[in-house]
């Protein structure tokens, strides 16, 4: 089950191999996260940008899903 929404920015993602990690800001362990958990397939999502995500339990540990862009304020 998904916690609520964290943020974080991404460390690196390599849209070929289809997946990356993020560093969460709460300053625990990087978090995987393949490209089908971005919320929004269209969007494009680069190295070193702020995003938001849940966590949840995938088949190997931790992962990032419903990741997307966040707002900087």
């Amino acid at each position: 089950m998904p916690e609520e929404k964290q943020k974080g920015k991404v460390k690196w993602f390599d849209p070929e191999k289809g997946y990356g990690f993020i560093s969460p800001d709460s300053g625990e362990k990087d978090l995987f996260f393949h490209k089908s958990n971005i919320d929004n397939m269209e969007q494009k999502i680069d190295n070193d940008e702020v995003v938001e995500y849940e966590e949840a339990t995938g088949k190997k540990g931790k992962e990032a899903i419903n990741v997307k862009t966040a707002s900087v304020e």
